[in-house]
């Protein structure tokens, strides 16, 4: 009888790699999937490793043209926040990366889709709603849910203990004592000696980005454009006639990565409300995400409608929520993607902004689709502004004031 076809999301790491030797001895056939994403990987490494475990096949993907352009991108055009603060680095790989997954799915026939991650994190949900949208029919073995696997696995030792009975290779090099997840967008840190909220985090555990004290003596200056919201093009001066020009959107973030990380820029340590409702503490390295994102903030503010923006911060907000948890091809998340692309259709032009130490500063912003009427505002044109106007509105709004004060006295204040 033919054996069952399981497609493992497969990081290279010890859960992974035992859970893999796990399904073989479960009798399932099992083909690895990898997905670059940005990582810092020795993908051939990893390969070769799997294949020696008894993987049928490992499929290593490139997915970061794709991470970028319709993940990392739309997310900025849309002002996703969660809780006003993370960038949402990982929430949006997962996603990108179950599209992959459940595409080889498809194509190889397989009954199964099997991931590494745990019962209590956020990636579970956001893996399997993927899936299950992406794959109404398919199923899923989430070993760290299953009391066969979670019984017999406690913790570490357990999987050490395993790995060197089956002769599985694993690290010479101690494991860090926290967990890293990393992509082109951003590296997050938390567990282990994070888990104490009031823990000082250990010296030199940020990898993209420098300590504040060893950032560089001079400022970088750049100007980004948008168009319709979405990050289009890179322009840095280079001490030459013409300034260096970046249009590829992989280049784009590489290159701002690199400018952002040697100013410091984008590191935030945060404790965050998970999905399952437990709370978790973080920490976050965003150097490209946080440049765009701020200066995608001041474009739209220049160029939206007044109550557009205001309406779109709500929106946004639903969405980043949507992204977090797992919804991300949910209805009510295709819905509210579509609305705030529409508010995004005045929101083309370019941004100045200067980079240094930790700081991102908008220096000037220019668009020709802005509702900036500099005559309307300027102090030295009328432009058809009546200042007597001005005195009807002030008395509008005072009655609702006044009767408030006769209502309550001034003793309230």
């Amino acid at each position: 009888m033919a054996k069952e076809l399981i497609i493992l999301a497969y990081s290279g790491g010890l859960d992974t790699s035992c859970i893999l030797k796990w399904l073989i001895q479960k009798n399932y056939d099992v083909v690895c999937y990898m997905a670059n994403v940005g990582q810092d990987e020795d993908f051939e490494k990893a390969k070769l490793k799997a294949k020696a475990i008894g993987a049928k096949d490992v499929i290593v993907e490139d997915l970061r043209n794709e991470f970028v352009t319709n993940y990392m991108f739309p997310a900025i055009q849309m002002g996703l926040v969660y809780e006003s603060r993370y960038y949402l680095g990982t929430s949006l790989a997962r996603p990108c990366i179950s599209v992959g997954i459940v595409n080889a799915a498809k194509k190889l026939g397989a009954t199964y889709i099997s991931h590494g991650a745990t019962g209590k994190g956020n990636d579970q949900v956001r893996f399997e709603l993927s899936v299950y949208s992406l794959w109404p029919e398919g199923k899923i073995i989430a070993p760290w849910r299953l009391p066969e696997f979670f019984n017999r696995f406690q913790g570490r030792m357990d999987l050490l203990e395993f790995a060197k009975k089956e002769h599985i290779p694993v690290s010479a090099t101690p494991k860090a004592p926290w967990s890293t997840d990393e992509n082109i967008m951003h590296i997050s840190y938390e567990s282990g000696v994070l888990e104490d909220p009031g823990a000082v985090p250990p010296n030199g555990i940020f990898k993209m980005t420098r300590d504040i004290q060893n950032t560089d003596e001079y400022p970088s200056t750049i100007d980004i454009t948008f168009e319709k919201g979405l990050p289009v093009s890179v322009q840095i001066p280079s001490g030459k006639p013409k300034a260096l020009t970046l249009t590829d959107p992989l280049t784009l973030v590489e290159t701002l990565n690199k400018i952002g990380g040697q100013h410091g820029i984008g590191r935030i340590d945060i404790v965050e409300n998970r999905f399952l409702g437990l709370k978790s503490r973080g920490l976050y390295e965003t150097p490209a995400g946080t440049i765009l994102h701020l200066a995608h903030l001041d474009l739209e503010v220049y160029a939206l409608d007044k109550e557009v923006l205001r309406l779109k911060r709500y929106l946004q907000d639903k969405m980043s929520d949507f992204a977090y948890n797992g919804f991300w091809f949910s209805p009510e998340a295709f819905y509210t993607r579509k609305c705030l692309e529409m508010s995004q259709e005045t929101v083309t032009g370019t941004v100045t902004v200067k980079v240094f130490k930790g700081n991102v500063t908008i220096l000037a912003r220019n668009s020709t689709t802005s509702l900036y009427n500099k005559d309307l505002v300027s102090m030295d044109v009328a432009g058809g502004f009546s200042p007597e106007d001005s005195t009807g509105f002030i008395n509008i709004n005072a009655l609702r004031l006044k009767e408030f004060s006769r209502f309550t006295g001034t003793t309230k204040f």
